[in-house]
């Protein structure tokens, strides 16, 4: 149910704001030392929205945006990622030949969307990440 919410959120952005789902693992994007973005996440350890603030690469805050992301802000700070933990995740999946590693880019190369299923017959190793709202800012 989560997964099929992500997906609607999501579809405000329309298929002219995305790369092909197949774009190489690595772009001319660079991820800032400082940022916010929202993270909508589907996954087994972290499932909600969150509003995050990375400050000299690393997550400082996030803010859970629904019942299901609000304790998890509090409980799992260490859980929540930045974009760059994101592509790493996404590369080591492609790196063991994950069943489903695949990435949605902005036309910059900024990731967008982030899938990965290590094993199409187990039901709990998916992860679907969504990325918007990102704002490059002051250290």
């Amino acid at each position: 149910m989560l997964v099929g919410a992500v997906l609607c959120a999501t579809a405000a952005c329309g298929p002219g704001d995305l790369k092909n789902a197949t774009a190489p693992s690595t772009t001319s994007w660079q991820e800032p030392e400082s940022y916010d973005y929202t993270l909508t996440s589907a996954t087994q350890v972290l499932a909600g929205t969150f509003r995050v603030k990375v400050r000299d690469g690393k997550v400082v805050r996030a803010v859970g945006l629904d019942k299901d992301s609000r304790r998890q802000a509090h409980d799992l700070l260490d859980e929540v990622p930045t974009v760059g933990d994101l592509l790493k995740r996404l590369a080591k999946a492609r790196s063991d030949e994950a069943d489903t590693a695949e990435a949605e880019y902005a036309a910059d190369g900024q990731p967008l969307r982030i899938t990965l299923d290590w094993d199409k017959n187990a039901i709990d190793d998916e992860a679907l990440y969504v990325i918007s709202s990102f704002r490059t800012t002051a250290p």
